[in-house]
């Protein structure tokens, strides 16, 4: 049983890619890194580089689990410009880089056993056709896993372990490149040894955990099948002595209504499986599913919020639990078999993630991040409760106690619903006092089940620290934290309620009195992005500028050109463009249909191999934009994917939008 598997995206390559030469783009040599593209972005001035300079010097590290031997943390983190693995020998202690690439690592994770052996995963481009290498240490030598014919074009998620690091068990695409199949393989053999365990339909399966009898002469292998934010079931593959046989363990549905569970680990003797589940609820509970009869028994008592992550100790005495709670992470320990709690440290507020035990189940590791805490590597000692924090990593010689927390803004949207969000307001200082009204950039999540929460604001801290501006993060319906009611409230027809719910925040900013309600810009991601645009088709009215991020501006567009393993998921939470009453309604909502709606300046910003939303989408709103007389700004990296996130790129992303909001948002009426 290892339950360490390695965290991936859940989304593919885009079937359409859009050359650079197809737009008539300016550059200019002195300010951008090689791969980027602009248009209508003025030249970065050197003082403003000089200003924010230090902003763009904050890090952050993930944890990626425990050295099988000793007490040893695995860390992704960033010295250069990508992130690589490096490992962190004690608290406080250096960070000793083990990878050197040009691109960035997603995820690592050592095989268990003699700890000379990991795993990790990173894609090309931004590509997100992750193939996984195995790594020895000694030669630090890094060997292609996932060899498979295209190499490079299929994609590879959710590698666990077997108990003994012999074997890696992962999910990929190189069938079809849709379909995600079972395959396991043997890191010391190479990639020759590659073996499809099972053929799958759909893009949403992922592995989970693995257990092996005692003889070894038989493997179950749990599965997950996502069908939606809202929807997903259970599987077990069972091999050995004969064909693989997969079986359903829990159903996406219970008592006519859909179920969603969230990840799942085996106990010690591999006949019971530990998971969470809403069914029967509003929120994620933590359950025992018993294998042989599928009865569903709850651990712990009633808490009204999702479960969000867990961890079950070796011997199956202890479960880390982690609670998202309106937002913030609360983090428990309880009995496995009872569900009693036994200890609740005492953490910062903040935001857990990334848990993993030590083999022997005396510490608990986790990411943890803040308001005032970049993300860091942090431990708590069990039984004792002592809190350790392994890493802490650079904030560009800033204080980060003087960084801003945020407040909890509850409003009505305009049916009645009850919405939240995260406002920061800019601190001030005797140098920077920042009297009277500020001005408010509303930053819009994506997912669209993603949810704003009380994390570390790293460049962001520029925009109230030294702009003046107020940041504010609404969760609109759909996002998730709030029950699966709440998450379902913007699925296919209902789409343009939650752009309303942006309308419900642009009333509520006129009654603060510290908010100047005529200087708003919205920004945001993915489908933040196209929360952007279509606020500003509704708003314009009420909106200075919109800051478009690998956003959708189409919906069918988006369905016809995004990966084809993440058509059929996609289409579960915006409607079925093949229908045609809802194909009407996506044009009739569609941002780039009503672009004359669109009066203020936007920036759009993309990577050219997105595989979620195809640079198409950016492409079309930005040259109907420009072409309309509006203000138009682009921005395009060739060298990457869904969003930036190789430093130089991030880096004049930045500067460049300080300077949109600085012609567009600070300018006084």
């Amino acid at each position: 049983m290892n339950s360490a598997a390695i965290s991936s995206h859940s989304t593919l390559l885009a079937a359409a890619v859009l050359l650079a030469a197809s737009l008539s783009l300016t550059l200019s040599a002195e300010t951008l890194p090689a791969n980027l593209v602009v248009d209508g972005v003025p030249e970065i001035p050197a003082a403003l580089k000089e200003d924010a300079g230090r902003y763009l010097e904050m890090r952050a590290a993930a944890f990626q689990g425990w050295h099988p031997q000793r007490r040893e943390a695995l860390v992704l983190t960033r010295f250069a410009t990508t992130a690589q693995i490096h490992s962190v020998a004690m608290p406080g202690g250096a960070r000793k880089q083990m990878t050197f690439f040009s691109e960035p690592v997603l995820g690592a994770a050592w095989a268990p056993g003699g700890g000379n052996r990991l795993v990790f995963s990173r894609d090309t481009g931004g590509s997100e056709n992750y193939q996984l290498y195995g790594w020895e240490a000694g030669n630090g030598r890094s060997t292609l896993l996932t060899g498979f014919t295209g190499g490079v074009k299929s994609r590879n998620v959710s590698p666990v372990w077997d108990d003994a690091g012999a074997n890696l068990y992962f999910c990929s695409n190189a069938r079809n490149g849709k379909d995600m199949d079972v395959y396991f393989t043997s890191p010391s053999t190479g990639a020759d040894s590659l073996t499809l365990l099972q053929t799958c339909t759909g893009g949403g399966w992922s592995t989970l955990d693995v257990f092996e009898n005692q003889a070894g002469h038989s493997t179950r292998v749990l599965l997950a099948n996502e069908v939606s934010a809202s929807e997903g079931s259970l599987h077990l593959l069972s091999t050995g002595g004969g064909p693989a046989k997969l079986e359903e363990l829990a159903p996406a549905a219970s008592a006519g209504k859909k179920v969603s569970y969230g990840g799942g680990q085996f106990n010690a003797e591999g006949d019971r499986v530990l998971t969470t589940t809403d069914a029967g609820s509003e929120f994620r509970r933590l359950c025992w599913i018993d294998i042989n009869t599928r009865e569903q028994k709850r651990v712990g008592g009633e808490v009204p919020w999702d479960v969000e992550a867990f961890a079950l100790t070796r011997d199956d005495k202890t479960v880390a639990v982690v609670t998202n709670e309106d937002g913030s992470s609360v983090l428990r320990f309880l009995d496995a078999a009872t569900g009693a709690e036994t200890l609740r440290p005492k953490l910062p507020l903040g935001v857990i993630s990334d848990l993993h035990w030590r083999r022997d189940g005396s510490e608990l590791g986790f990411t943890f991040t803040s308001a005032r805490s970049p993300s860091d590597v942090w431990s708590v000692k069990f039984p004792s409760g002592e809190v350790v924090r392994w890493t802490e990593s650079e904030t560009g010689g800033l204080d980060p106690a003087r960084f801003v927390e945020p407040e909890i803004v509850r409003l009505k949207s305009h049916d009645g619903l009850a919405i939240s969000g995260l406002l920061y307001r800019p601190p001030g200082t005797a140098e920077k006092p920042f009297t009277g009204k500020r001005p408010l950039i509303i930053s819009i999540h994506g997912g669209p089940e993603g949810q704003s929460r009380p994390v570390f604001q790293a460049r962001n801290n520029y925009f109230l620290n030294e702009l003046g501006c107020a940041i504010f993060y609404p969760n609109v319906r759909g996002s998730e934290g709030y029950g699966k009611t709440f998450l379902d409230l913007d699925n296919g027809f209902k789409r343009e309620d939650s752009v309303k719910d942006i309308g419900a925040c642009l009333d509520w900013a006129q009654t603060d009195a510290g908010i100047d309600a005529s200087r708003i810009a919205v920004m945001g991601g993915s489908y933040g992005g196209y929360m952007v645009l279509a606020s500003l088709v509704h708003y314009s009215d009420r909106l200075r500028a919109g800051v478009d991020v690998v956003g959708i501006s189409n919906f069918r567009s988006f369905l016809k050109n995004t990966a084809d393993y993440r058509r059929d998921l996609r289409r579960v939470e915006y409607g079925d463009e093949q229908d045609p009453a809802m194909a009407a309604f996506m044009d009739r909502i569609s941002p780039l249909q009503r672009v004359e709606k669109i009066k203020v300046p936007l920036f759009v910003i993309q990577g050219q191999n997105d595989p979620r939303v195809p640079v198409t989408e950016a492409e079309q709103i930005f040259n109907a934009v420009k072409e309309s007389g509006k203000t138009a700004w682009y921005l395009l990296a060739r060298d990457e994917g869904h969003g930036f996130r190789k430093k130089p790129n991030v880096d004049y992303q930045f500067f460049a939008q300080i300077m949109f909001f600085q012609q567009t948002l600070l300018k006084t009426p």
